[in-house]
């Protein structure tokens, strides 16, 4: 090994070490969350499943990507990581904002065709 790998080792071993802290923060978080909605008078409904799914997802991706920056060899692999995974989340997030909007639709038009019957 090189004298100056050893900067670069120590680095990756400090930002998988805050990765992990992260990750045990959010699974804390995600289970508060999931208890908040479970309850919520709408719980179970279809809009409340998607967003915890949704959440769920959105964090194991985000963590992946986290993962994935600790593997970059330099700063093109960096770039390359960050790029992609911006890429692959605006397209997600959009795709579930459409299918929130549409669900939140069809759960209100429910609503209201029970309260007219």
């Amino acid at each position: 090994m090189e004298k100056s790998d050893k900067p670069t080792e120590a680095m990756a071993s400090m930002v998988a070490q805050s990765v992990e802290q992260a990750r045990k923060a959010m699974e804390n978080y995600l289970q508060f969350f999931q208890k908040s909605m479970s309850a919520a008078p709408w719980a179970e409904g279809d809009l409340s499943k998607k967003i915890k799914g949704y959440a769920e997802k959105n964090v194991a991706t985000a963590f992946g990507f986290a993962q994935e920056l600790t593997k970059a060899k330099d700063l093109q692999d960096l770039v390359r990581i960050q790029t992609e995974f911006v890429q692959t989340q605006l397209k997600s997030l959009n795709e579930q904002a459409r299918d929130l909007g549409e669900t939140a639709t069809k759960s209100t038009t429910d609503a209201f065709k029970g309260l007219s019957s």
